[in-house]
């Protein structure tokens, strides 16, 4: 029986963990800090059955006696999203970059060897692309007088010509452009540093567009299915923002937590640290999901707005193969099938 603490562990995709753990007889010991990004309501006493401990992770004093006897820590514990505004950067940066320095000291001081970290596609910036021209490359970012003119697909930096996407692997450049992502890059550059002075073994799970039950509702930091299904709810169209042609993977919650576990067992598991996609590898476009989340729930069409923010990015496709090579993990539920299952599953006020 192996010891996971589960930092958290109350959130969205860590309580689906903590379940997929619980079930299969681990030993879980849970923490969570009830922030208010992520919780509006109070939280639980128990998760799965398990005691649920309300530990802020920035906490060392408090966190630390949690970490003895565990084998591994999975650290879903973070701020996401875009957030309101440039007022949150500090949050952020408080949350998931002081919460993970002070994790790691704190499982180098208890002997942790092993971390699975919640990571995110978001440290890519813009996706992988390639020119007709001029091969692979990498756009800029985009500006904002083209997104308020339409022109939402980046073009190549040498001739501005139209770039088709590609798949993105995780030995890709990484180059973060909002505050979230930059603070996920932290997290990565941190945990790294942990491993390499410490001999222990990280595996960084890139999460790519994560949906299904219990996604938080009505707050700034939910993500874009989470939006789209309030919207539904409310009886209002979802707002599709661009053009909808945005293209994401979106990869269902429970296809998550069955990365997490398959990160947790894999028979190689050596010192060092090692980056993952966690996506369906089927991937669709912004409009393409709201219009079938739309049609599961019953409701009105969506509408395609022309509306932008600029820290998104246009195209982010990813290459599952690492993951089901090294980690032996697929993930199984298609868009349809979670969308139909999500269009009526609870959401977490």
């Amino acid at each position: 029986m192996t010891h996971v603490l589960v930092t958290g562990g109350a959130g969205f995709i860590g309580s689906h963990v903590v379940e997929a753990l619980a079930a299969r007889g681990d030993e879980v010991t849970i923490v969570d800090s009830g922030h208010p990004g992520a919780h509006r309501a109070p939280l639980p006493d128990s998760v799965a059955g398990i005691p649920l401990r309300l530990v802020d992770v920035r906490d060392g004093t408090a966190l630390e006696p949690l970490l003895a006897g565990v084998d591994v820590v999975v650290h879903q514990a973070a701020m996401v999203g875009l957030g309101v505004d440039l007022d949150d950067l500090p949050e952020y940066v408080g949350c998931n970059d002081l919460g993970t320095a002070v994790l790691l000291a704190a499982m180098a001081r208890r002997g942790v060897g092993r971390l699975v970290l919640a990571s995110s596609m978001v440290v890519y910036g813009e996706g992988a692309y390639a020119c007709d021209r001029h091969g692979p490359v990498r756009p800029a970012a985009r500006r904002i007088d083209h997104l308020a003119a339409g022109r939402f697909e980046p073009g190549c930096p040498h001739c501005g010509h139209a770039l088709a996407w590609l798949e993105i692997g995780e030995d890709a450049p990484l180059d973060p452009r909002s505050v979230y992502a930059a603070t996920k890059l932290a997290q990565e550059h941190l945990s790294a540093a942990w491993a390499r002075q410490t001999g222990g073994s990280v595996a960084a799970l890139r999460y790519h567009n994560v949906y299904g039950p219990r996604m938080p509702k009505d707050t700034p930091y939910s993500g874009v299915a989470a939006i789209f299904r309030s919207a539904l709810e409310a009886g209002t169209a979802p707002r599709v923002f661009e053009d909808g042609g945005q293209r994401r993977d979106f990869v269902h919650v429970r296809d998550v937590a069955a990365a997490n576990l398959a990160a947790l067992d894999a028979t190689a598991a050596p010192a060092g640290w090692r980056a993952f996609n966690v996506a369906s590898g089927r991937p669709a476009t912004v409009g393409e999901m709201a219009a079938g989340l739309a049609l599961a729930a019953g409701g009105p069409e969506p509408v395609v707005t022309g509306e932008f923010r600029l820290g998104d990015v246009r195209h982010v496709v990813a290459s599952p193969a690492r993951a089901e090579a090294e980690l032996g993990f697929r993930a199984r539920i298609g868009l349809a099938e979670g969308l139909a299952e999500f269009a009526h599953a609870p959401l977490r006020g």
